[in-house]
């Protein structure tokens, strides 16, 4: 097994050496760091299993790297902190940003040897890295984003939270968010369960989570379910969390949407902010992104020059955070110099233009389809003498028919044409009367 490496960051020579001497006797791999400069450039070449940081340094102090880490999706370690004129005070406030432990100098042999024992336990039962709400950025938007989620996470019942927004705008860091250190947590996927065993859902996440992504794919049993397992949360602490992108109150007119459900979530409900709403946090947002990206693939360090970041964050998003995600993936594995450039965004970002409607041969296609079949939606008199919802229920049948043969069947080229959820939409397809090829 490779010996555990430890990055020491101390600003005097003198500790750095005796700490390094003791842990490597211990069959450490030790790295030293003189400032937070060093440890910043260590830190981007390779995850450390555990940093030793001291909080006083001239050009940096610790607790501002910590931050710094933190918000940049960076601390995914576990850090120690040190220092000899520490206090209560700074060691509560380090474990609060998130430093595992805290040693006062002179350190006792013992003391370090325990601490970074049972440290080194703790980063590796931590989960993989993933971003956070704080790599969301630091914009008026996003900060009063955080507030109501503190305020709502203060409360001393977990009440169920809706999350409102587009689709890919963070809505499971905000759920992450909301869960207590070391809780459970339940991305659900399986919605069936919520019908069939909402109480053994709520048994194996006892003071956690449990996050919906999208909250319209529920068929009628699964919102009744839900709406039991949020009824019976309080007695097992379960907050919870549930997105949607969906127009829930034109759902629960239309009877698709269980009314009790809708009033129990809309009654703690928040906003998600669209990324075109709070562009500049996108440098940040790249920044964070790229780190993770980069250990998670174990690749080398790339930066963005600045015409690159401008370039981002002066662009349209309107696959939101996930699309900027995807862009800034395809930018780190196809980008060619040692930094990215202007032009390497430009060429990324043209091609995701491309992605957003049909690609020029898919359209090309489709084009033709529609001259060979001659398919019209012109709106002839005997649509307006029906009444209202039969003429309504006309029209959408044409619109879907249309759609049907111009996609070739292709439900997912449907739904996005249509601007539904693929659950919505065969549940509209079925009232309406349509076949759906297999």
């Amino acid at each position: 097994m490779a010996a555990k490496h430890i990055l020491v960051v101390d600003d005097e020579i003198g500790i750095r050496e005796l700490l390094r001497d003791i842990l490597q006797d211990e069959g450490y791999r030790v790295q030293l760091a003189e400032n937070a400069a060093a440890a910043r450039a260590a830190r981007l070449q390779e995850r450390p299993d555990l940093v030793l940081l001291d909080i006083w340094m001239p050009d940096c102090d610790g607790i501002t790297l910590l931050k710094e880490w933190v918000n940049s999706s960076l601390l995914t370690m576990p850090v120690v902190m040190m220092s000899g004129h520490g206090t209560i005070d700074t060691a509560v406030e380090a474990t609060r940003i998130g430093a595992f432990d805290f040693l006062e100098k002179p350190i006792a042999l013992q003391k370090l040897l325990k601490t970074v024992s049972t440290a080194l336990k703790h980063g590796e039962q931590r989960p993989k890295s993933a971003m956070n709400l704080a790599s969301l950025g630091k914009s008026p938007i996003i900060t009063a984003l955080k507030e109501r989620l503190d305020k709502i996470a203060a409360n001393v019942i977990p009440a169920p939270v809706l999350l409102i927004g587009p689709k890919g705008s963070g809505a499971e860091l905000c759920a992450r968010y909301l869960q207590e250190a070391d809780s459970p947590w339940l991305a659900l996927s399986d919605y069936a369960r919520l019908a069939h065993e909402p109480m053994d859902i709520l048994e194996s996440l006892r003071g956690g989570v449990l996050f919906i992504a999208e909250l319209t794919e529920l068929n009628k049993a699964e919102q009744k379910g839900l709406l039991l397992l949020i009824a019976k949360s309080d007695k097992y602490h379960v907050r919870v969390v549930c997105a949607t992108s969906e127009n829930l109150p034109r759902l629960q007119a239309e009877g698709l949407f269980d009314y009790n459900l809708y009033q129990t979530l809309t009654a703690s409900s928040l906003s998600m902010p669209a990324l075109n709403d709070h562009k500049e946090d996108i440098p940040d947002l790249v920044v964070a992104i790229t780190h993770l990206q980069l250990e998670l693939a174990g690749m080398d360090y790339r930066e963005f020059d600045v015409a690159a970041l401008n370039a981002l964050r002066n662009a349209d998003w309107p696959g939101d955070l996930a699309q900027l995600d995807a862009v800034i993936r395809n930018l780190l594995q196809t980008s060619l110099g040692e930094k990215i450039g202007l032009e390497d965004v430009k060429r990324v970002l043209h091609q995701f233009d491309g992605r957003q409607v049909m690609g020029s041969a898919e359209l090309t296609v489709a084009v033709q389809i529609q001259s060979e079949q001659s398919v019209s939606l012109s709106l002839d008199g005997s649509l307006f003498d029906q009444p209202l919802r039969e003429a309504r229920d006309d029209f959408e049948r044409r619109y879907f028919e249309h759609h049907i043969k111009l996609v070739a069947h292709n439900m997912s080229k449907l739904a996005e044409i249509a601007g539904l959820e693929r659950t919505h939409l065969y549940r509209k397809l079925k009232q309406l009367g349509i076949k759906i090829k297999a």
